[in-house]
């Protein structure tokens, strides 16, 4: 891998993704269908003309003229290149089209399937070989592993994991398949649920910290990355200590007019690494981490709902969610619950180092990913990002041999690294994707100022 520095950028999804050809592929077959219908139906309008009564009558003034007629009408109606048959062609190409498009969103979803059902049966296949068999071969992949860090990477195991990502994909992938011919049927899904019941929830304790005048934070959003960059001051914010700091902001876009536009909602991420009962009242905790990739609903989440509530928000207002790590798989999946049941008008997402690809967001809320290649975060949902027309993913190496940098958000002090440093560069990029999503971004960018309100979400 490269680095330090943003490169190799490779965008996946959006307007420009595969998805989104299929569903060309889809709605141009459909014309195509209703084409087809409109040209048959007008054969069929013509064929009257062929016994109407008064064209019948003109032949007996002039019989050669009729005869002509109604063989040109024949022609033009059923002849090898008539109406009836361009309709039964055109039909054909409308229902060759969907097929196309059918067969293409098979394979991929054939393929998606098949590789974490190779990972299961792995997992499977090692407990199924007997106890002997798998810790052998634990054992001798634990040793080649071992040799290549002490060969190649000096003994620094953490150069080595962050240069081999997909050990993650593997190890979470195959641990289903290995619990499941133990007598535990289970998928990932199933794991991570048991897991987070070891960490009980609560309810959320929100703190209001008052209006924040860092200019970080109350400069009108251009473009991502400056998106990007008051989701790192806010992270930068957040504080392991109760009360303390922030966790949260609330940010009303505001127009020339004094108008708000729309809000963004920016959402850090993980503060504590704990063992269950010991978070300590932060909602930034590792059991927060664990529910969220369960499907549930977390403290953070509802918090979340209640500092929209409190900055008195509108449902019908559009709503931005940014989360880096934690705080992008929960700004996902309060994005799915919100505009599922109703609560607030979420209409886009921005996550920088977060595993949701198993999330099953909304296909009218507008997504974007950001995942450094060497980012391990991104790799504990053990697949990889759907690529619907709404979702755009961009991965990119930025190299820097540790977890936290590869993780970061930003560099030291605000400047750009990391994942702002690959938004500023799809900024001055010309990508489909990337452009269309930067165009729906029009009540959150380009605005003339911004209220910004800080809280603080702890676990009561």
């Amino acid at each position: 891998m490269t680095g330090p520095g943003v490169t190799n950028i490779d965008i996946t999804g959006g307007a420009g993704g595969t998805a989104a050809t299929y569903s060309d592929l889809a709605s141009m077959g459909k014309l195509t269908d209703e084409v087809a219908g409109q040209t048959l139906g007008i054969a069929v309008t013509g064929h009257k003309y062929l016994a109407d009564p008064d064209v019948l009558a003109s032949g007996i003034l002039d019989p050669v003229g009729l005869a002509r007629f109604e063989g040109a009408m024949l022609g033009a109606l059923d002849g090898p290149q008539g109406l009836t048959a361009t309709s039964a062609g055109i039909g054909l190409r409308g229902l060759t089209l969907q097929a196309t498009n059918s067969a293409y969103q098979l394979t991929d979803d054939l393929s998606a399937k098949a590789l974490e059902a190779s990972r299961w049966l792995v997992g499977a296949g090692l407990v199924a070989a007997g106890p002997g068999a798998a810790l052998g071969a634990a054992g001798g992949s634990a040793a080649i592993i071992a040799a290549d860090v002490y060969l190649n990477y000096d003994g620094n195991w953490e150069k080595w994991l962050v240069e081999h990502p997909g050990a993650i994909d593997t190890v979470l992938g195959t641990t289903p398949g290995a619990l499941s011919a133990l007598g535990f049927p289970s998928s990932l899904a199933s794991v991570t649920d048991l897991v987070s019941r070891a960490y009980p929830d609560g309810e959320p304790k929100l703190i209001d910290q008052g209006t924040d005048l860092n200019g970080r934070t109350t400069a009108a959003p251009q473009n991502l990355g400056d998106l990007i960059d008051a989701l790192d001051y806010r992270n930068n914010e957040n504080s392991a200590t109760p009360g303390q700091g922030s966790n949260l902001d609330v940010r009303a876009v505001k127009d020339a007019n004094g108008t708000i536009t729309g809000y963004i909602v920016d959402i850090p991420g993980t503060k504590v690494w704990n063992l269950p009962g010991q978070d300590g009242g932060n909602a930034n905790d590792f059991g927060t981490n664990i529910d969220a990739m369960a499907g549930n609903e977390t403290v953070l989440q509802k918090g979340i709902e209640q500092a929209l509530r409190d900055a008195r928000v509108p449902a019908d207002a559009p709503v931005m969610l940014v989360g880096h790590s934690q705080g992008g798989i929960v700004a996902a999946r309060a994005a799915t619950d919100f505009v599922n049941n109703g609560t607030y008008n979420v209409t886009h997402v921005v996550t920088a180092g977060s595993p949701i690809g198993n999330i099953p967001i909304p296909g009218n809320v507008q997504v974007l990913s950001l995942e450094n290649s060497g980012d391990i975060v991104p790799h504990l949902d053990a697949r990889d990002n759907p690529t619907p027309p709404n979702h755009t993913t961009v991965t990119f190496d930025n190299q820097t041999g540790t977890v936290g940098g590869n993780h970061a958000i930003s560099g030291p002090g605000g400047a750009d690294a990391n994942y702002e440093a690959a938004a500023r560069q799809l900024d001055s990029g010309d990508d489909r994707s990337i452009r269309a999503y930067v165009d729906s971004l029009g009540n959150f960018i380009g605005g003339s100022s911004v209220d910004s309100h800080q809280y603080k979400i702890e676990r009561q």
